[in-house]
């Protein structure tokens, strides 16, 4: 299977001395999920960024075979990659629905409308407040919003920076159980960065882990279906913490 994104010998610095990521390499192919996995401050957030072109990194990064390093962050999003940071960062002042429009605003109006339907019946959790202020969703609907808005753009591959966080598990499930179907219904691309390996498992097929902004191991997720192999995997990548 060719490769949508491949990313190469990525490494990026905060500052003069201080070194986030070092050296990662990986690749995602069309119509899969993908995902990053690693405690806080492992590196994750900053490769999603660097992929996003939100911030700037050394190595080589290729899109649909050509590369994208040099390229700024909105002719990215013109190209197919969109991404959906950590904490939705959604505009309480609007409503559902300018943000929704809001995450489509460079397609055409015809193609905006049926975007704008597809991601309502999608999440009709939101699609019942489309007019109300996006300020009154709870966490996970402005979850379901921030994912929603990002759909709008017409993505060929969607950056998801931590979904799950800080979020009830009941809903970390609903959101989760909608990516899934975003998954299942084409040739849409995931890369999925997170902490919860049980959740993660229900998405993607390829886990990479991180530790110390570098990859230590990755498994796909076939491999971790046997409970003994997903504790295995817990101890030597993700360490106690991650089993609680």
């Amino acid at each position: 299977m060719s490769e949508l994104l491949a990313v190469e010998n990525l490494s990026v610095f905060y500052g003069a001395n201080a070194q986030a990521v070092e050296d990662v390499s990986f690749s995602v192919a069309p119509g899969t999920v993908v995902a990053l996995l690693g405690a806080n401050g492992a590196g994750k957030s900053s490769i999603m960024k660097a992929v996003a072109g939100l911030i700037r990194g050394r190595g080589a990064m290729r899109f649909d075979g050509e590369r994208i390093e040099t390229l700024a962050a909105r002719h990215r999003v013109a190209r197919g990659i969109v991404y959906v940071p950590e904490g939705r960062q959604i505009v309480g002042e609007l409503t559902v629905r300018e943000n929704l429009v809001l995450g489509g605003y460079a397609l055409a109006g015809q193609e905006r409308r049926r975007r704008l339907d597809m991601v309502l019946g999608l999440f009709p959790e939101i699609a019942d407040k489309a007019n109300g202020g996006a300020w009154r969703l709870s966490g996970g609907e402005q979850q379901m919003l921030a994912i929603g808005r990002g759909l709008m753009a017409g993505p060929r591959l969607l950056l998801l920076d931590e979904p799950s966080l800080g979020l009830a598990p009941l809903l970390v499930r609903r959101v989760f159980d909608r990516l899934a179907a975003i998954r299942d219904e084409g040739d849409l691309a995931i890369l999925l960065v997170e902490q919860n390996l049980a959740m993660t498992m229900r998405l993607a097929s390829e886990i990479h882990f991180l530790r110390g902004g570098r990859l230590i191991g990755h498994k796909r997720a076939a491999d971790l279906e046997d409970e003994a192999a997903r504790q295995q995997a817990v101890d030597t990548y993700l360490g106690a913490a991650a089993a609680e």
